[in-house]
C-alpha cells in the first residue's frame, strides 16, 4: 500500500495496540489514536501511568492497526517523542470523542497528560493474500 493509503486506513481505524518494553519484557496495550499523517501518529496518556515511564526509557515502538471490514493488518514501527506542545494537548482535549478527559485534565491539569508522536514511523501490511509474501516497509513519516 502506498503511504497516504495506509494513512487512511490507520486514521479509519483509531484503535490500535502498542507494544513497548520495559525491564526487557514486552508490554502491549491498546491505545485511541488521535491522528496520522505525513509527520507521524499522534496519541495520548497520562503522565503517572506505566506507559509514558516506559516511552521515556526506551522510545522503540511497534503499534498494530486493524481494519476487520477489509482483513487488513497494518504494523508500524517508529520512535516515540513526548511533544511539548501545549497547544496541542489542549486541541485534544476539545476534540470530539475525548470528552472524558476535561474533568481529569480540569482536576490533575494539563501537565498530567502526556501526547506522543511516532516519528520514522515504517509500515508494513499484512493481508491473506500477502501472508506468505517477504516484508517490504513502508515510510510513513517526513521525521
Amino acid at each position: 500500500m502506498k503511504p497516504n493509503e495506509l494513512l487512511a486506513l490507520i486514521n479509519r481505524n483509531p484503535a490500535f495496540f502498542l507494544a513497548t518494553v520495559e525491564d526487557g519484557e514486552p508490554r502491549v496495550r491498546g491505545i485511541l489514536l488521535y491522528r496520522a499523517d505525513a509527520h507521524g501518529i499522534i496519541f495520548h496518556t497520562g503522565a503517572m501511568k506505566d506507559l509514558y515511564r516506559q516511552l521515556l526509557a526506551n522510545p522503540a515502538v511497534e503499534l498494530c492497526f486493524n481494519d476487520w471490514q477489509e482483513n487488513i493488518q497494518v504494523r508500524v514501527r517508529g520512535r516515540a517523542v513526548l511533544v511539548g506542545n501545549p497547544h496541542l494537548g489542549e486541541e485534544i482535549v476539545n476534540s470530539p470523542g475525548r470528552e472524558f478527559l476535561k474533568p481529569w485534565v480540569e482536576k490533575q491539569g494539563m501537565e498530567a497528560l502526556a501526547v506522543f508522536r511516532v516519528e520514522g514511523c515504517q509500515a508494513h501490511d499484512w493481508n491473506m493474500t500477502t501472508n506468505f509474501a517477504a516484508k517490504e516497509f513502508t515510510q510513513l513519516s517526513v521525521s
